[in-house]
């Protein structure tokens, strides 16, 4: 039964959005106002260029939250259909309830899950649709997104705990900037105006301090602009695959900077694979999949050459040692895996110890960088104290 998405009026006169099945048009418009509303537009999803579903996808969260709920309904012996009608219903978000009715109708058509997982690419990724396909044809599909449930909540809390771990220092940093710049601007200028009208010689921080605050309001506006425009070039710049692959090489040179990125890709990776090996995926589908899911360039070219190497007969833990990005602990247990023949479990080994290392590393920025930004402000405020303070020593020693 295909899905609509209408917009209607109800008896207050406030408009209301939302999804609904129905055979056609019509019979959508007729359910509409047996339910007491006015319908202005009704259209199918399927049929609608700008529909939301086709502009933007789920969110990290969202796509979590979903494969945990259809995971729970699925492991209590609903039926696809079903579980998909319950979450359509309990939907408060209209993007996420449309998404899940287009989802049920193509289900309704004959459809796998996974087919219909493939309409809406934005919203799941190849390594949901692989999964899902390997799991429908084992016949456990249930299983198989529980896994998946596991891994989207592992990926969602990555994301936030490196979010969390950054955001500290960055409104830090911009509250600094706002501080110094307001004291430059603003206080500097009235409180050493005074100085200068007397035509003494001023001390060399005070004469520092003056030319840097005439500075700052001459030329901070076009710095902000030139910044800003800088900003732009780069994110432009970055588009290109030659560029990326530069700047992401240079990151993974970096001393702390480097192990962050290796350790969160390759937890990635490692995640990525050990659920794909348990979704009974062929290894080297589940390479190429996985390689997709590293944002690193450097680190998924040297996944996809791991990929054409075990092809060949060689030994996927030794591509990833040659490839020298990948750390050492990572590569040895998944070695030890391909000797045991405990792959997938080496490899859920090597993602957690790598998460493990990721929340370490990111204990230490935080540590290092909110007291350095803290120290670096103070020393600037101790300096533009001293700049003002030091004429009015000079001021008393010539009166005494």
């Amino acid at each position: 039964m295909p899905a609509f998405a209408y917009q209607a009026i109800d008896a207050s006169g406030k408009t209301q959005r939302g999804v609904l099945q129905g055979d056609t048009a019509r019979a959508v418009r007729q359910i509409l106002r047996e339910r007491g509303l006015n319908p202005l537009e009704v259209t199918a999803i399927a049929d609608r260029p700008q529909s939301p579903l086709s502009r933007r996808g789920l969110s990290t969260t969202q796509l979590a939250l979903f494969t945990r709920q259809l995971a729970t309904l699925l492991s209590a012996g609903l039926p696809i259909d079903e579980a998909l009608a319950a979450l359509g219903e309990q939907s408060e978000d209209e993007r996420s309830r449309g998404l899940v009715v287009a989802l049920r109708a193509r289900v309704m058509e004959g459809a796998g899950l996974a087919t219909a997982f493939a309409d809406y690419p934005e919203s799941f990724p190849e390594i949901y649709r692989a999964s899902i396909a390997a799991g429908e044809q084992s016949g456990r599909l249930s299983t198989v997104l529980e896994r998946l449930a596991d891994y989207a909540e592992s990926r969602d809390a990555l994301r936030q705990q490196m979010l969390t771990a950054l955001a500290y220092p960055l409104l830090l940093t911009l509250v600094a900037v706002c501080v110094v710049t307001g004291l430059l601007v603003y206080v500097v200028p009235q409180i050493v105006g005074v100085f200068t009208s007397m035509k003494q010689q001023l001390p060399l921080p005070t004469t520092v301090l003056i030319g840097l605050s005439e500075f700052v309001k001459r030329w901070g506006l076009l710095l902000f602009g030139a910044f800003v425009a800088l900003l732009f070039a780069a994110r432009f710049a970055l588009r290109r695959d030659a560029v990326r692959m530069t700047w992401h090489r240079w990151l993974l040179r970096l001393p702390l900077v480097g192990k962050l990125t290796r350790a969160s890709n390759t937890a990635r990776a490692a995640r990525t694979l050990a659920l794909l090996s348990a979704s009974a995926v062929p290894l080297l589908d589940a390479l190429a999949i996985s390689a997709q899911v590293v944002p690193n360039l450097p680190m998924r070219e040297a996944l996809r050459r791991a990929a054409h190497k075990v092809r060949e007969g060689g030994a996927f833990s030794r591509a990833l040692a040659d490839s020298g990005y990948f750390p050492p602990v990572a590569v040895r247990l998944i070695a030890s895996g391909e000797r045991s023949g405990q792959l997938e479990r080496m490899l859920d080994e090597a993602a957690a110890h790598q998460a493990r290392e990721l929340d370490r590393w990111l204990a230490v920025l935080t540590a290092v960088l909110g007291p350095a930004v803290i120290l670096l402000v103070g020393a600037m405020v101790l300096f533009i104290v001293l700049a003002i303070l030091l004429p009015i020593f000079n001021l008393n020693q010539m009166v005494k």
